[in-house]
């Protein structure tokens, strides 16, 4: 340990103080950089999107089969069959097969589908609880409790970011997952790995911009403000408080220019703004198009994780009813952004440093509830990853034949967020922090997680 400090290592116990988010050498040679989450709230159903089920068709209103029910019944989903009918129900969505990879997909996502051979499925996912904020909170935290730090700040903290004028964790959302703060906070984490939430439309951040008559002297007041905060650091203990105090105040007055800049996408060429939809009148689409573009923007400046939501009412993808009128314009308006950010990235060759992930806190159910809605389904749902050196056009893990759980290589949350630490290059068992006497990591008891290693091929 000595060693590493007197040789200047720049390993996790050098963190700078008063500059938090400088890069850091990660543990080995990853191909991801940075990393874009494309979170869509509530729970698209996976037998009617991606994961594509020909004996659900054919069972159509009739109960589930015995086998399977039992099969779930052993295990800790058995709640999936709570509120739902003992009735199956095809998928109103037509599948063709895409790409030179062949791949399924259904008519609710054309663009996506014309870049399957670019997209790694996982159909295979499982997740703890079948509630909203507890799913959701494992999804980002690793854990169904709130309290506990986010995948982005903990990826910010192994590894600092490549930029030193914008954040190096941002949010983008107009709501906010369900479960709140909660999902997307530090945590336990210092709090210089909290995000900082940017606006898709007009001045990205609130009061960035000082009134013209306090501008001048700006930069004076600044270096006062700086001068008395480390006067007072350098006599007391514990300051981390003030440490992100004065690494955020320094922060704020670089990104003046730097987040002004990064949002206004005015300056974009007008067939970018076509592909993304930004310029469409429908307003859910274009608000999410502009998300994906700035997403594009920050990583492309070196911003190491954006996170972005898709929930722009109160129900997102949740689907408890007529599930075509809550699926259809979901999709409609997240389907093009999202293609089209992927093929810009791939355009601009940020695609193989950059790791995108779209996934939500779990599936729905095969069988019917309500008018023709689908329950919750935690036992088995498809997320996809593209760029950051996973492979593409490829399908990894199954549910069973009707879509409910997981029965090829079940995924829980915790491989996923291992799978993306490998990618970043980061150990995800020696990433840790110390809180209240034991090491907490986003991937749970040491040797509880494994990557995901077919991701890689």
């Amino acid at each position: 340990m000595l060693e590493r400090r007197v040789a200047g290592d720049d390993r996790l116990d050098s963190i700078d103080p008063i500059a938090p988010l400088r890069q850091r050498r990660p543990d080995r040679v990853g191909r991801a950089r940075s990393v874009i989450v494309i979170f869509l709230v509530g729970g698209p159903s996976q037998v009617d999107t991606f994961d594509r089920k020909p004996e659900l068709d054919r069972l159509d209103g009739q109960p589930v089969p015995q086998p399977i029910r039992e099969a779930v019944e052993k295990t800790k989903f058995a709640n999936v069959f709570h509120g739902a009918e003992d009735s199956l129900m095809k998928s109103p969505y037509r599948f063709a097969q895409y790409g030179e990879s062949g791949m399924w997909i259904s008519e609710l996502h054309p663009h996506l589908a014309k870049q399957v051979d670019r997209l790694c499925f996982i159909h295979s996912l499982q997740s703890d609880s079948n509630n909203h904020a507890p799913s959701s909170y494992q999804l980002h935290t690793g854990d169904i409790r709130p309290g506990k730090a986010s995948l982005g700040s903990w990826i910010t903290y192994g590894l600092g970011s490549e930029c030193e004028n914008l954040p190096g964790y941002v949010t983008l959302f107009d709501a906010g997952p369900l479960g709140g703060a909660a999902n997307y906070t530090n945590g336990f984490l210092p709090a210089a790995f909290q995000p900082t939430r940017l606006r898709d439309r007009g001045v990205p951040v609130l009061d960035l911009v000082p009134p013209e008559r306090f501008a001048e002297g700006q930069g004076e007041t600044f270096d006062l403000i700086g001068t008395l905060d480390r006067r007072f650091r350098e006599s007391h203990v514990a300051t981390g408080d003030l440490d992100a105090r004065i690494a955020s105040y320094e922060l704020a007055y670089r990104m003046q220019s730097a987040a002004l800049e990064v949002g206004d996408l005015a300056d974009e060429p007008e067939y970018v703004r076509r592909e993304y939809g930004i310029d469409e009148p429908e307003e859910r689409l274009a608000s999410f198009a502009r998300k994906c573009l700035m997403a594009r923007r920050l990583v492309e400046r070196g911003v190491r994780f954006v996170q972005l939501y898709d929930m722009p009412d109160k129900d997102g993808w949740d689907a408890h009813g007529a599930l075509e009128k809550n699926h259809t314009p979901r999709a409609r308006w997240t389907d093009r952004p999202a293609a089209a950010l992927i093929e810009d990235l791939h355009r601009r060759g940020l695609l193989d440093s950059t790791l995108v992930l779209w996934v939500s806190e779990f599936g729905r159910t095969p069988m019917r509830q309500g008018s023709d809605g689908r329950q919750h389904d935690a036992a088995g749902f498809t997320c996809w990853m593209a760029g950051g050196g996973v492979r593409e056009g490829v399908r990894i893990g199954a549910t069973d034949e009707i879509g409910l759980m997981a029965v090829e290589r079940p995924a829980p949350i915790r491989d996923l967020h291992a799978t993306m630490l490998t990618a970043m290059g980061t150990d995800y068992e020696s990433l840790s922090y110390r809180v209240a006497g034991r090491d907490e990591r986003l991937t749970g008891v040491a040797g509880s997680a494994r990557p995901i290693d077919e991701v890689f091929g």
